[in-house]
């Protein structure tokens, strides 16, 4: 190899931007971080950088020398034998960078991509709409790798003290978007949790919550709902929903092949479940009774328990909610999970596991979920029949 002989080990910038106009004399001419002018016999002369990436020697070419100056030359040298030296390939890593895509075209595909797991339509809607409303805004047009910290910071820090809830909300799906561009090569971090500790603790002492009746109170509820002038599904789905301490969704969309009325249970599937799992539901006799009225008014163009008044869709959960608002009942369908919970851990000797499973909550304690093979059907069989009779027994 001809060239100019280096005076030192790590001798760095030995060219000259004379030099690299005026050599026509063909060889290799090394300057430092493996760059080189490469002079053909031509004449022509580029730039060539020799790295070692995985333990091979790889040449990478910089382009002309009559296109790419000396000083950028060496800065992209410096940073690709840094991006070697951190174990990368630099040609992988420039690769990779011409498909990346902006925060909206990346958030846009994680919503299509997490589309089947969704609870609902509505749901999946609200996740896109808090995007395009207060993050595409700030980030939307942005390449996903160089977003940084500050940017997400000031595109929350927006709302953060005056619609917190929302905010809170923001920050968890802009944090999703940014892990999936980590799993795809384009970010090694997460800027949405890196932002943590620059903003201010919510104050959530004065949180409401969604209102509940004391559970002596809830009897007469179901009694005032039976003698309204409400339709007869609304007033059963209502009463339902209340004896399995299940969710308005779970309830309202409730199929009839989630049924074994003969077995007395209803299974509602992993889809439907806010924890993702399936879960098996023991129906006492009223509710069975109820599943027993409501088949006897089963539309043959519809398979869902409590339809509302359109075919193929279920009663809305404004339907409960306004009729409970109309009849002056000081609570929200949601809020019997909790008079519930306070009914079976006050007044009964049911273990706590077993109200917990009744309910369908996730068992946070690792340790704990890992012994817990069981949904202890039998014993919640047995909670939800002492439930429906102290209900009955108490309008």
């Amino acid at each position: 190899m001809t060239g100019i002989k280096p005076t030192g080990q790590h001798k760095e910038k030995r060219l000259s931007a004379a030099f690299v106009r005026t050599m026509k004399e063909p060889g290799f001419y090394g300057d430092g971080h493996g760059l080189y002018l490469k002079v053909d016999a031509s004449g022509a002369r580029r730039w060539v950088q020799r790295l070692m990436i995985h333990g091979k020697r790889r040449d990478i070419g910089l382009g002309s020398a009559s296109l790419v100056s000396l000083s950028e030359a060496r800065e992209r040298a410096l940073e690709q034998r840094k991006v070697a030296r951190a174990g990368d390939d630099p040609i992988a890593l420039k690769r990779r960078s011409t498909g990346i895509l902006t925060f909206e075209e990346a958030a846009r595909k994680v919503h299509d991509l997490s589309r089947p797991t969704w609870r609902n339509e509505k749901h999946g809607d609200q996740w896109i709409n808090t995007m395009t409303t207060y993050a595409f805004p700030a980030l939307g047009s942005k390449r996903i790798d160089q977003i940084s910290g500050s940017d997400v910071l000031e595109a929350v820090s927006s709302i953060w003290n005056e619609k917190p809830e929302t905010a809170r909300r923001v920050k968890q799906r802009l944090s999703t978007v940014f892990k999936w561009a980590m799993a795809n090569g384009w970010r090694t971090d997460n800027p949405a949790e890196t932002i943590t500790k620059a903003l201010p603790k919510h104050d959530r002492s004065k949180t409401e919550h969604r209102k509940a009746l004391p559970y002596d109170q809830v009897g007469g509820a179901i009694a005032r709902i039976r003698n309204s002038d409400a339709g007869i599904t609304t007033k059963l789905a209502f009463e339902f929903l209340v004896l399995t301490a299940t969710r308005s969704s779970e309830t309202r969309e409730a199929v009839w092949s989630e049924f074994d009325l003969e077995k007395g249970v209803w299974t509602i599937p992993a889809a439907r479940m806010k924890a993702k799992k399936p879960h098996r539901v023991p129906l006492p006799p009223r509710c069975l009774a109820i599943l027993a009225e409501a088949k006897s008014l089963k539309r043959d163009t519809d398979d869902l328990v409590f339809p509302g008044t359109k075919d193929t869709k279920p009663l809305s959960d404004m339907t409960l909610s306004k009729l409970m608002k109309d009849l002056k009942i000081a609570a929200v369908p949601h809020g019997f999970r909790s008079s519930f919970r306070d009914w079976a851990g006050e007044t009964t000797a049911h273990p706590r596991e077993v109200i917990e499973f009744a309910l369908a909550h996730v068992i946070k304690d690792k340790a704990e979920a890992a012994y817990a093979r069981s949904d202890l059907f039998d014993k919640r069989r047995a909670l939800m029949t002492d439930w429906a009779e102290y209900v009955e027994n108490a309008e």
